[in-house]
Formats: C-alpha cells, sequence, structure tokens
C-alpha cells in the first residue's frame, strides 16, 4: 500500500509538474520527464506565452530574458512572435528594449504579423526615450517589404533632425535598407545622407558614410564641403567608424588630387641640384650659360602637396597606435595608396606591432605585408627577424611569412635569409618545406651571386629521405638550369642517375624534360634514360608518359640511329593508350619524326620546333597582382578645383557686421524720405523690406540685448547710433503694420524712451488703419515680407461692398464653396490697386478648368459576352452619400440581343468600404449604350472594391480601385490658414520631392492643369511668385491633404504633400509628380 501510495504520488506529481519558469506556479505539460510530452496536447514555450501575457511586469521582464537569451544561442523562438509582440507597448521601459532586441530580429521571417504592429511602432518613434525611438526604427526597417517602403521612408526622415545623435546614427544604419528592397528612393535618400554627412556628431559620421557608400558611392561631390571636417572628427569617431571613413577618403583622394609619386617627381626635383654643382665647378665651359637655361627650360614643375591632401596624411597618422586592427590597416591602405613614397615607411612599425595579435590578424597583416613589400623592400627590411617562423606558427601563417622572407631578400642580406631557409627544409610540416625549397629557387633566380650556391644546395637535398622534398627541389633545379644549362652539365648527369628512385609524377617528368632538353651534352645517357622510361611507361602516370613521348621525339631528331627502335616502340604503346591526350600526341609526334612517305613542311623543321631555346621561367611572388583589394580609381593628371571644398564658416560675433554696413545706409533713406517725393519712398522701403528678411536670421536673445543696450542711454553714443536703425526695423516688425518714414522718424525718438511709448503708438496706427484703409497707397504695404502679403490681398477683399463675391473671408479661415474665383475677382473690382500689384497678386491664382475624367474600362467585351462597361471618376458631391465617391458607369451592348436585369450582385469589399447600387436597368437594345451613377465608399483606401454584374443570364466579376487623386474633395481655405495646417503636419506627416518641369509648361496654367489632372483638389491663392498650393481632403475621414509646387525659371522645382496619412501622402507625391513631369 505504501507502495501504491508513493507511486500515485508520483503520478500525480508528473500530472503537474513544476513551472519551468522558477516562479513557482504550474505549467501543465511542459515538463520534457512528464507523461504528457507524448501527448498530443503538448505545446511548447507554454510558459513563456503566459508569462508574456502575465499582468505583472517582472514576469514580463523574466520571460524576454529567456527568450533572448534563446535567440543568442541560436535556438528558434518564432512561434513566440505573435506573444512577444504584444508587448511592444508595454510600459516598462526594460521590457520594451527587450522586446525590441527579439522584433529586430524575426521581422523580417514574421513580416505579416510585424506589419499589424506598424502603428505601434510608428507611435515608439516619438517616444521620449532616445533608445525606444532608435530601436523602433530599427524594427521597422528590418520589415523588408516594400509596400511600406514609403513609411521607413518617412520615418527616417523624421529622424535625420531627431535631437539624440544615437537615434540619427540609427536612422544611417536604416538608409542601406529601405535602398535594398525599394532602390527608387534613391533621391529621397540621397538628400537624407547630403543632412546625415553635415552632421557635426562623431558618434553619426561613420554611420553616414557608411550609408553613403551603399547608396551613392559616386557622388563625390557630397563629399566636397565635409571633407576637411571629416579629416578633423576622424581622431574621434568611433573605431569602425573610421575603418568606413579612412576607405571613403582613400578613394576621395585618388580622384581629387595628383599622384605624389609620380615618375618624374621624385627624381626630377634632385637631379637639378647635381647636375649644378657640376656646372659650378667646371668653369672651363663655354656654354655654361646655355645649359643653365636650357635647364630651365626643360625643368618640371616641382611637386607641391596639396594641403587637403596633407591634411588628411596628418589626420590619420595618429590612428597608427590605436588598438583596433582594422583601423590600423585601413590607414596603412591609404598610406599604401595615397602617400609619398617617402612617407610610406611610417606605417611599417605598427603593422609589425599588430604581428604579436591573434593568428587571424596576423594572416590580414602579413597578405597586406607580402603585397606592400613588392614595390618597397626597404620599409620592412629593418624587421626582418619579425617574419622568421615560429615552430607554433600555424601552416599559413608560415607560408605568409616565407614569402615576406624572400620578397625582402637582397644582396646583402640574403646569407641571413638562406641560413634561416636551410633550418626551415628539415621541417616536419611538408607542405611548408616543399614550399621552402620554392623560396630558394626565387632567391637564386632573382640574385645571380647566389645562383650556384643554392644549386649546389638544392643538389645535396636530392638525397633527402623525403620524397616531397627531393621532388620539389628537382622542380626548382629544372627551373635554374633553364636560365645557364651550359655551366651545369654534371647535375644534368646526377639527376639522370636518380631517375629510378624518385617516384613523384613531377619531378619525373621535370628530369625527362631536361634529358630531352639537353640532350646533346649528355648524349650516352639520353638513350639509356628512353630505354628504361620504355620498359614502365604502362606504368607511369599521365604527366610522365607525355613527357617520355617529348624526349623519344627528341632523342629521334639528335641520335636517330641508336633510339629509332625505341620512339617507335614508345608511339606504339602511346597509340593505345586510354587517355586521348597522350594518343594525340603520339600521332602528331610519330608524322613530324618518323614521316611515312616524304617528309612534310612541319617535318623539315622539327629540330626548329623541339630544340629551339625556351625562355627561362620567371619565379615571381604570388601576391604580384594583389595590389588592390577594391577598385581605386586613377590620379587625375590635373587636379581638380580645390574650391568646392571651401566652406563659409560664420563665427558667433560676426552677426555685428551687417549691423555696422547698414549704420551708413539708414541715415540716407531718411534723409530722402522726408525730403523726396512718393517714388524715392517706395524704393527706400524696398530696402527696408531686404533688411527686415535679413533680420529674420537673428535670434531672440539678440534682440533682447539690443533692446536692453538701446535703454540705457548712459552707454556711448557711437553704439547708440549703430543700433538705432536697427531698433526702427525690429519696432516696426513687431507692429507689422508699415506707415510713412516721416511718421516712423518722429515717432523712433518717442520709441526708444520707453517700451509703453511703443505699445501706444502700435494701437494708434492700427486704429488709423482699420478707419481709413483706402488713403494709404498700396505701395506703403510693400516692405512686408513676401509671405504676408495674403494679408494685404485680404484687407481689400474686405472692404468689397456686400454684393461682392466674397462671402466671411475677412473673419474666418474658410472660403464658402463656389468662391474659387473670389481672391482673382477681388483683385479684378478693386479700383485702389495698382497696376503692379494686381498683376503679381493675379499670377499666383489660375481659374479652374474642366479637365477631361479619364474613362477606364471596368468589363470586356469579350469577357462580357457582348456587354462592355466603362466607368470615369465624376468629381462631383455625391447625391448618396458626402463620404462617397461618384463614379458613372456607361453600359454598351455589342451583342445582337437585347440584354435585360443589369444590376450588382454580390459584393466582395473590406470592411469599412460602402458600394450604393446603380439603378437596375431592366433593358439594353443591341449596338445601344447608356449611362448610370453609383457611388463607393472606399473608406480612405485604395483597396479595390469588388462587385458582380448580373444580367437574366450570367454574372460578371468586377473590382474598382480610386487613384489616391479620387479620394479627395476641395477643401477651401486661404493661405494663412494654409500654412498653419501645414507647419502641423511636418516631419513623418510631410514627403518631399524634386520635380524636374520641361521649360515651355512651368507657366500657372500648366502646372495647375497638370495637378488637377490627377487630383481632385483646389488652388490656393499664394503670396509667392512661383509657388502654387492646393489643398483637399479625403472623403471618408476629411484629413487634410495640402500641396504645394514651388517652380523655378529653369523648370526645377520642389514638390511638398502634407497629410496625415502616410501613404495617401506619398502615393499622391508620386501621382503629382509623374504629371508635372509628363
Amino acid at each position: 500500500m505504501a507502495g501504491n501510495g508513493g507511486f500515485q504520488a508520483s503520478g500525480g506529481y508528473n500530472d503537474r509538474p513544476p513551472s519551468s519558469t522558477g516562479s513557482g506556479e504550474p505549467d501543465v505539460g511542459v515538463d520534457p520527464a512528464s507523461s504528457s510530452f507524448f501527448n498530443n496536447e503538448f505545446k511548447r514555450h507554454e510558459d513563456l506565452k503566459m508569462m508574456l501575457d502575465s499582468n505583472k511586469d517582472s514576469q514580463k521582464l523574466d520571460a524576454m530574458k529567456r527568450i533572448v537569451g534563446m535567440v543568442a544561442k541560436g535556438k528558434d523562438a518564432s512561434d513566440l512572435f505573435p506573444a512577444v509582440v504584444k508587448n511592444v507597448v508595454c510600459k516598462n521601459l526594460e521590457v520594451k528594449k527587450l522586446v525590441y532586441v527579439y522584433l529586430t530580429r524575426y521581422a523580417e521571417e514574421q513580416q505579416d504579423l510585424a506589419l499589424l504592429s506598424i502603428s505601434t511602432f510608428q507611435r515608439a518613434l516619438k517616444d521620449p526615450n532616445q533608445l525606444i525611438r532608435a530601436s523602433a526604427l530599427r524594427v521597422l526597417s528590418s520589415i523588408r517589404v516594400q509596400m511600406i517602403a514609403p513609411i521607413m521612408m518617412l520615418s527616417i526622415k523624421e529622424a535625420v533632425m531627431d535631437m539624440s545623435p544615437y537615434v540619427r546614427k540609427t536612422a544611417a544604419h536604416a538608409i542601406p535598407k529601405v535602398y535594398s528592397i525599394d532602390p527608387e528612393q534613391k533621391d529621397q535618400l540621397v538628400e537624407v545622407i547630403e543632412k546625415l554627412l553635415a552632421d557635426k556628431t562623431t558618434l553619426v559620421a561613420g554611420s553616414a558614410i557608411q550609408a553613403f557608400e551603399e547608396v551613392c558611392p559616386e557622388r563625390s561631390d557630397l563629399i566636397h564641403k565635409n571633407y576637411r571636417k571629416l579629416c578633423n572628427l576622424l581622431v574621434d569617431v568611433e573605431e569602425w567608424g573610421q575603418v568606413v571613413i579612412i576607405n571613403m577618403l582613400t578613394r576621395y583622394v585618388r580622384s581629387q588630387f595628383i599622384n605624389p609619386n609620380a615618375d618624374n617627381v621624385g627624381d626630377e626635383v634632385d637631379k637639378p641640384f647635381y647636375e649644378s654643382e657640376k656646372d659650378s665647378n667646371d668653369d672651363d665651359d663655354d656654354d655654361d650659360d646655355d645649359k643653365e637655361e636650357a635647364k630651365a627650360k626643360t625643368k618640371p614643375k616641382q611637386y607641391v602637396m596639396d594641403s587637403d591632401h596633407r591634411l588628411i596624411l596628418r589626420q590619420c597618422k595618429p590612428l597608427l597606435n590605436s588598438r583596433n586592427a582594422a583601423v590600423v590597416m585601413a590607414v596603412a591602405q591609404l598610406y599604401h595608396h595615397c602617400a609619398p613614397k617617402s612617407e610610406v615607411s611610417t606605417v611599417a612599425r605598427s603593422l609589425i606591432r599588430l604581428l604579436r595579435s591573434h593568428s587571424e590578424v596576423q594572416y590580414v597583416v602579413l597578405s597586406n605585408i607580402a603585397t606592400m613589400s613588392l614595390k618597397q623592400k626597404g620599409m620592412f627590411e629593418p624587421f626582418l627577424k619579425s617574419f622568421y617562423v615560429r615552430s607554433n606558427d600555424a601552416t599559413h601563417i608560415k607560408l605568409l611569412k616565407l614569402e615576406i622572407l624572400t620578397s625582402l631578400a637582397t644582396e646583402t642580406n640574403i646569407a641571413t635569409i638562406l641560413r634561416e631557409l636551410q633550418t626551415y627544409v628539415t621541417s616536419s610540416d611538408k607542405e611548408f618545406a616543399a614550399a621552402t625549397i620554392q623560396a630558394i629557387g626565387r632567391c637564386a633566380s632573382n640574385i645571380s651571386e647566389v645562383t650556384d650556391t643554392c644549386l649546389n644546395g638544392l643538389v645535396l637535398l636530392m638525397s633527402n629521405r623525403d620524397e616531397s622534398v627531393v621532388a620539389e627541389s628537382v622542380v626548382v633545379i629544372k627551373k635554374l638550369l633553364q636560365m645557364q644549362s651550359s655551366t651545369h652539365k654534371d647535375i644534368i648527369i646526377h639527376m639522370a642517375r636518380m631517375v629510378d628512385n624518385i617516384t613523384v609524377p613531377m619531378a619525373r617528368a621535370s628530369i625527362l624534360w631536361l634529358i630531352g632538353e639537353y640532350s646533346e651534352r649528355v648524349p650516352k645517357i639520353a638513350p639509356d634514360v628512353l630505354r628504361k622510361m620504355a620498359k614502365t611507361f604502362i606504368q607511369e602516370e599521365d604527366i610522365v608518359k607525355l613527357q617520355i613521348l617529348n624526349l623519344g621525339a627528341k632523342l629521334m631528331i639528335t641520335n636517330s640511329k641508336q633510339t629509332k627502335l625505341l620512339c617507335q616502340y614508345v608511339f606504339n604503346l602511346a597509340k593505345y593508350d586510354q587517355n586521348y591526350d597522350i594518343r594525340d600526341r603520339s600521332r602528331f609526334l610519330r608524322a613530324l619524326v618518323l614521316p611515312t612517305g616524304e617528309k612534310g613542311q612541319l617535318a623539315k623543321h622539327a629540330k626548329k620546333i623541339f630544340l629551339s631555346t625556351k625562355p627561362a621561367p620567371v619565379l615571381e611572388s604570388k601576391f604580384k597582382d594583389r595590389d588592390q583589394y577594391q577598385q581605386l580609381p586613377e590620379w587625375p593628371e590635373v587636379a581638380p578645383d580645390p574650391s568646392v571644398r571651401n566652406v563659409e564658416v560664420v563665427m558667433p560675433w560676426s552677426e555685428k557686421t551687417p549691423l555696422t554696413k547698414k549704420q551708413k545706409q539708414k541715415p540716407e533713406k531718411s534723409f530722402y524720405s522726408s525730403t523726396e517725393s512718393s517714388s524715392p519712398e517706395d524704393s527706400s522701403d524696398d530696402e527696408d523690406s531686404d533688411d527686415e528678411s535679413e533680420d529674420e536670421e537673428t535670434d531672440s536673445d539678440d534682440e533682447k540685448s539690443e533692446d536692453s543696450e538701446e535703454d540705457s542711454e548712459s552707454s556711448d553714443d557711437t553704439d547708440i547710433e549703430k543700433y538705432k536703425p536697427k531698433k526702427e526695423e525690429k519696432v516696426e516688425k513687431k507692429k507689422e503694420v508699415v506707415v510713412a518714414e516721416s511718421e516712423s522718424e518722429e515717432d523712433s525718438s518717442e520709441e526708444e524712451d520707453s517700451s509703453d511709448d511703443e505699445s501706444s503708438t502700435e494701437s494708434e496706427v492700427e486704429v488709423k488703419k482699420k478707419k481709413s484703409p483706402v488713403k494709404k497707397p498700396p505701395a506703403k504695404k510693400a516692405p512686408k515680407k513676401p509671405s504676408q502679403d495674403l494679408d494685404l490681398l485680404l484687407d481689400f477683399g474686405d472692404d468689397v461692398p456686400s454684393g461682392g463675391p466674397v462671402g466671411g473671408a475677412g473673419g474666418g479661415p474658410t472660403i464658402g464653396a463656389g468662391d474659387l474665383l473670389t481672391p482673382l475677382s477681388a483683385l479684378n473690382i478693386d479700383n485702389t490697386s495698382s497696376a503692379t500689384n494686381t498683376a503679381s497678386a493675379s499670377s499666383q491664382m489660375f481659374a479652374p478648368v474642366q479637365v477631361q475624367s479619364k474613362s477606364r474600362e471596368l468589363l470586356n467585351k469579350m469577357a462580357g459576352d457582348g456587354l462592355s462597361v466603362t466607368y470615369k471618376f465624376t468629381r462631383t458631391i455625391s447625391i448618396f452619400s458626402p463620404k462617397m465617391v461618384s463614379i458613372e458607369l456607361s453600359f454598351t451592348n455589342g451583342s445582337d440581343k437585347t440584354l435585360s436585369g443589369i444590376k450588382i450582385g454580390q459584393k466582395k469589399i473590406q470592411s469599412g468600404m460602402e458600394i450604393h447600387d446603380f439603378p437596375e436597368i431592366a433593358a439594353l437594345a443591341p449596338k445601344n449604350s447608356t449611362t448610370v451613377l453609383m457611388a463607393i465608399n472606399f473608406n480612405d483606401t485604395t483597396q479595390p472594391a469588388g462587385f458582380e454584374i448580373c444580367t437574366e443570364e450570367k454574372k460578371f466579376n468586377v473590382s474598382i480601385s480610386a487613384p489616391v487623386g479620387e479620394l479627395l474633395q476641395p477643401y477651401n481655405i486661404h493661405e494663412k490658414e494654409f500654412i498653419k495646417e501645414q507647419g502641423k503636419l511636418s516631419g513623418m506627416n510631410e514627403n518631399t520631392a524634386k520635380v524636374k518641369i520641361e521649360e515651355d509648361k512651368t507657366d500657372m496654367k500648366s502646372v495647375v492643369t497638370a495637378v488637377y489632372r490627377v487630383a481632385n483638389v483646389v488652388q490656393v491663392p499664394s503670396s509667392e511668385d512661383g509657388t502654387y498650393r492646393f489643398a483637399a481632403q479625403t472623403m471618408a475621414s476629411n484629413i487634410p491633404v495640402l500641396t504645394t509646387v514651388s517652380v523655378k525659371d529653369d523648370g526645377t522645382g520642389k514638390l511638398t504633400v502634407n497629410c496625415e496619412k502616410m501613404v495617401i501622402g506619398t502615393m499622391l507625391m508620386k501621382d503629382v509628380k509623374g504629371s508635372l513631369e509628363s
């Protein structure tokens, strides 16, 4: 009983295992030891999901730590995505950070679920915490879906303007991701990169350059003005940012400066010095003067390094002491490719220091040293012992060091290097020993003084027990004998005697080639070698068989009496060999050396063909052509304009300079305004407006300091004189009204005495304006800023008689429907306005035209059995609902029978959409047409609305999708309200693009018509030349959509669309841009 009870207790424990989270709460079916593990209802990670659904932040945090730990170990945690993504709205900061870490990892795999949380990510972009904003942007850019590229683009634009450099850095990282999924965004991305490059924060610099390298590396014009800033910031940038910047600047230097190591630079600068010294000592020559003149004419221009070229070399030099090996290598690359030869040796000591690092770093550094040492041997010669091979070095490290030692070999140090190589030959590493023999051969070929010594040493190695060493020695000796075979007959005889003992195919083939090539020097031994090879021909490797055939052919030419039968025997064996190369070679050689009939033309010249002098092989380093891992531009012959890198630095104290200049101009204007007629006043007022526009650049702090200086009358008189005109301008700006200059002179003294006088004067002038707005000529309002000209326009509209077309324009921000031409009409009937003002103001308002609606096919005649249907958007207010888009359907019966009962059947629409049916068409006779009206509420989306068009006999599935411009309705506001609304919709709600308009289409009519063609908007009167504003609102939710087109005379312009719904704004911008550029 006790046993049974214990067993039952154990079973109960397995039914409810302890929580795997350690929280003490039971979790069913999560313990692998329990019986429920084999149950069909077992659910993986169920405890984690329960913890994530908990109301306690501590449990959520614990669960997220475990999940991130799983991700870090490489375990799959993708099935937890729905449970994790719900916690993105968690208020706990630590939980939210871990959630974003997880989402960054799995957002690309779980795109559908991630898309559902985009609105949450967008809200997080405005979170007060910079880490949350950056994490949200990182997750958003990790969703690789082209459909949300515009949203990502808007988020990046918003993040670029963020106060936190960490967020701006994250925006720079997101740019290449957007470019990879939507290359069409390149133009907008380049604008963002241009802003990031101008960032003076070291945290952003490296990431901005990386984005530049990924998106537009060819745009060197973006680097010009930032070049010096990047050079100066280089030391303070993070290590990996330094690598990216140095690599980019290496390409920049190669394209913007001339080569400091041109062939005629270093030599020609020193050459005249010695020649002049020689000529000075030769006093007896009569033509010294003529030589000096000739040399002066032929003397090349001495190279002077550009200051910007010197700047990058000077700023990078301290980075040679960096702890990061990649930074040191980047600087070494810069010096190798861009520095004068005399300065390249600066990097040698730093590269040697890196050889004490890990083997991976050693390999990269040694590979680069092997490349650099081929061009400049003296650079690393002082550090020769650093390249000696250690016993614990890996094979690939040994081979690189051996390569470098061979490259550094000179007549002075060859003895030391050969002694070192002699010890390497006995190494147990066969690959390394063979490479050492090749290195000895290279030294022997490069330095003629040690060739004999190396040959003797290699001959001794032929008696080595290791076959690989012997074989490699034979191959190297063969190459060296080709250089000087006449003096080494004994070596050839010695090698011929060893042919029986050597089994390596390559070595046997090399010996046979040597005996055949120099058979005339060993006439007695060569036939005997052929006899031995004929015995073992069948067992030899293919490479050896080919050389046996060659040996037989050569001996047949030089010693046919002794070798003819052997040669025929070998050719007959090769005739039936399995390798077709050997069969072909035997037939070819037989025809040349053993012709059956008369000798052909080739057979007559067989000796010249086979025994001609062969060029000696060149033993070169395999690193010879590895000068550039990445292609660098060639040095320009003529240096580009260096002025493109000049940047005007505005110093903080330089703002006072314009004040001293205006000091002389202001009294002159006040003098003329008091004596001259109204026309000089107009010109002086225009100058005042220019000064005011300049004053807008000053800060409010400057205004306060200037006011305090003027209020203290005990200050210096000259200072008061200097700031006095400035004060008058600022008072006029605060009043926002303009009076005659004589009045402003009289009031200026009172305004300087106290601020109370200013306020009283302001109120009095405003009262005067309200009482008699027509008494003052319109020219008096010219000094206002261009953006305030609309106030002038609206003031004229206020005084129009009540019978005029203006209704309520002065009191409210909106204009009634149907008053589209109100501003133009007001200008035309206003007798007080001058001709100049009328022309300038009316040029910014264009009478709306009737744009022909585009007819679209809904049902094809073939698909509809004779019934064809087209539709077009009427752009009128629907009689069914103001939220619905009015659509005109045109039915045409192309069949031979009457169609009856035409109506809408089943509807397939998304939630939020509505379709109002058109009235049923009872009958449609053959070859007849009819039109009906229907309405659809698209719910401010471009998703298609599907439905059935039914006749009595058949049903046809069709769908209507509205362009984004047809989802809008005109929104009548005036310019002030437009600018105010536009200010509210900045940042992520703003889309901008550059447009290129044909020069013959830059007039107002063409621009306005192009916008009307794609969007149902209304033009807003604009007071700025070349700026056209259009307002609309979405039909379903009445969200404002503001469009601004700024056009210059050369056809270039800027398009701006502001809308709270970013998708609508982006799509509308593309449509309007396409219409303007078409």
